[in-house]
């Protein structure tokens, strides 16, 4: 089981034109970004309104965390919390 990494945040509820660029300024204002990824659909390339930002450290994450769940971005209110390490799913297969 992997361990929960603190200083990565879940980023929900983005406006679709959100990008990796704008995730990282986004977050930029408030401390040290270390990665910025908006999760796309594989075969449309198109935002699926969720994404991921590394915080270079746990401290920066509750800030972020802190000063950005529940703000209003385009008309949507972003959820921002801690990442949960992912779920492994049983093979469909």
């Amino acid at each position: 089981m992997q361990e929960e990494n603190k200083s990565k945040l879940y980023v929900g509820n983005l406006p679709y034109a959100v990008d990796d660029a704008k995730l990282n300024e986004m977050f930029a204002s408030i401390g040290e970004v270390v990665e910025a990824k908006v999760i796309t659909d594989k075969f449309s390339g198109k935002s699926k309104g969720f994404g991921f930002v590394t915080m270079a450290d746990e401290e920066t994450a509750q800030k972020a965390i802190a000063e950005m769940n529940g703000k209003e971005l385009e008309g949507r209110a972003l959820t921002v919390s801690v990442a949960r390490p992912p779920v492994e799913r049983p093979n469909r297969g």
